[in-house]
């Protein structure tokens, strides 16, 4: 599939006259009163609810995706939605810091372990109303005591560790609000200036936040670059430049921290010695399972649960780091079967998707070459790859490429771990999870209510979650939401290693800015009415996410009807 048009990449010169200015301006930026940053955080929500309709315009365009129709929402909920309340977000910390001197968190508790956990959604009354029974914890790092949460937090603000940074940004090319919220975080959390170069899948959008970001552009707070590696590794070994973050792929990493592959590269691992000496923080995607505990499902509750799992698959058309990627069943399990057949059934409603992403039919033909069962929904024609589910697959084959290299294109792939009771699966499913597959991103679990109102099974669950080593993990909905919500910290599980980066370290949005995190909890019903507005079948997303971008402007009741109207609707 041909790139959408975008602009021409920036020759070395302007990337060192960017730099130059960002580097000049580096510690302006950094002693900026918290009133300065507030207007400037206004501003540059103000530019993007400017470009919003715009830019969901061009990204159709871009992807495919039918301008006009519910699959439209997804580029809102994608793009402008999930900025604009970004921005929202780190305003009311902002205001917060100016008058209590700290950022505002929610209930403060213990995880079974003993560990302090901080509610952080919902973040608001408004949170509250439209997404009822949904919340989600942080948990904090062992070592974390009460007193280092007050007075670690917003540490920017409190002991700040620089006067003046520069961050190299390399953006995302799937999801458009990605490249934006690493510039946020960056800016308002950690108080650096950016230099962010697009990703060429998605440089198309590179003129709109060029318009949307003018206020701190023309500051010298931020220069938005285009072009490919060469850009992309001028920018990265650029004396002005001071750290770097990435969103992207673990070969992507690995190119920038150790080299081109060969045996430089092999020597230079092998003796620990990068060729990056800069400090670097990364999100690299993630083979994401979604483990189904037993339970007394009814056939609603399991079609839901199925429609959820499909959709957490055909979403940007699968081209998400968090897109569900093995389904973990108990082997023997009588509901198996009922439940694939419920995916099968979901994915056949789902409209038929351009893969937009490089590569993704070559990805897609190593996923599903070889295999016994291939299920497909859909076509396989020209651009579009058919949803497609692989069951069945032996989950002791050490060399299940499904288990080790994610697909990146729209494939699910379904095993079945022993475990005679709840209690035994949880914990062998949890250990194929954190051992077997690759990455540390986020997982799901889905557990039926009457296995948490049961106390001894409940504190099993509560030890799978703790025990998951993921840092996200979504109960009975798909982890995008921890990623949407803005308030949560979004990354990888704490521990990953230069040579042993999974799914990378550091973490972003975090708008109450919190130190020492481990991962990110949601806990959301086993079914919801109205429909999520990520599930496929919710037919009126466009309306629904383009109202609650503009409820985000500034977090108003008065729009909340509008917005309940439109999901019932869906």
């Amino acid at each position: 599939m041909r790139l959408a048009a975008s602009p021409p990449a920036t020759d070395r010169a302007r990337i060192d006259e960017a730099l130059a200015r960002l580097r000049d301006n580096a510690r302006r930026f950094a002693r900026l009163s918290l009133e300065e940053r507030s207007r400037l955080c206004r501003a540059m929500q103000a530019g993007m609810l400017h470009v919003a309709a715009d830019s969901v315009r061009a990204a159709c365009a871009a992807k495919g995706t039918p301008h006009g129709g519910a699959l439209e929402g997804e580029e809102w909920g994608l793009g402008p939605w999930i900025v604009v309340r970004h921005l929202r977000l780190i305003h009311e910390s902002l205001a917060a810091l100016q008058r209590t001197g700290t950022t505002a968190v929610g209930p403060v508790g213990r995880t079974p372990e003993g560990r302090l956990s901080v509610q952080c959604f919902p973040a608001n009354a408004i949170d509250a109303a439209l997404f009822r029974g949904v919340r989600v914890d942080v948990h904090l790092q062992a070592a974390i005591a009460e007193q280092d949460l007050e007075r670690s937090r917003a540490r920017f603000y409190r002991e700040p560790a620089h006067d003046g940074r520069v961050v190299a940004i390399l953006g995302a090319g799937n999801v458009n609000a990605i490249v934006s919220q690493d510039a946020i975080t960056k800016l308002f959390n950690e108080g650096a200036v950016c230099a962010v170069k697009m990703n060429p899948v998605n440089a198309y959008l590179g003129p709109y936040l060029e318009r949307a970001y003018d206020a701190a552009i023309r500051e010298g707070f931020l220069a938005i670059l285009y072009g490919g590696p060469q850009e992309g590794a001028h920018l990265v070994e650029h004396p002005a430049v001071d750290e770097i973050h990435i969103t992207g792929s673990d070969q992507t990493f690995d190119r920038i921290v150790w080299g081109a592959p060969g045996p430089d590269r092999d020597r230079r691992r092998a003796e620990g010695h990068p060729l990056l000496r800069k400090p670097i923080t990364a999100e690299l995607g993630n083979v994401s399972p979604v483990i189904v505990v037993p339970g007394p499902y009814s056939d609603h509750q399991l079609a839901y649960q199925a429609e959820d799992i499909a959709s957490a698959v055909t979403y940007n058309a699968s081209f998400d780091c968090n897109a569900a990627k093995v389904l973990i069943t108990p082997k023997g399990w009588d509901r198996r079967d009922a439940l694939l057949r419920g995916i099968e059934a979901a994915f056949a409603k789902a409209p038929p998707r351009p893969a937009y992403y490089p590569g993704a039919r070559e990805r897609w033909d190593r996923c599903v070459t070889g295999r016994r069962d291939v299920r497909r929904a859909g076509p396989l024609t020209g651009d579009v790859l058919p949803w497609t589910l692989c069951p069945g697959l032996d989950p002791d084959a050490r060399d299940e490429t499904g288990f080790r290299q994610e697909s990146f294109c729209p494939v699910l792939f379904e095993t079945s771990v022993e475990g005679t009771d709840p209690i035994e699966f949880l914990d062998r499913a949890v250990a194929f999870a954190n051992t077997r597959l690759w990455g540390t991103l986020n997982a799901t679990l889905i557990v039926h209510p009457s296995t948490l109102r049961d106390r001894h099974l409940a504190e099993c669950v509560e030890r799978a979650i703790g025990a998951l080593r993921y840092g996200a993990v979504g109960v009975n909905a798909f982890p995008g939401l921890i990623f949407a919500y803005s308030t949560p910290p979004w990354g990888a599980y704490p521990g990953s290693t230069l040579t042993d980066v999974q799914s990378g370290f550091g973490w972003v949005h975090n708008t109450a800015m919190l130190e020492g995190i481990e991962k990110a909890v949601l806990r959301h019903p086993l079914t919801t009415w109205p429909k999520p507005a990520y599930h496929l079948s919710q037919r009126n997303t466009n309306v629904l996410i383009r109202r609650m971008t503009a409820l985000e402007a500034r977090g108003s009741w008065t729009k909340v009807p509008g917005v309940v109207a439109a999901a019932l609707r869906g």
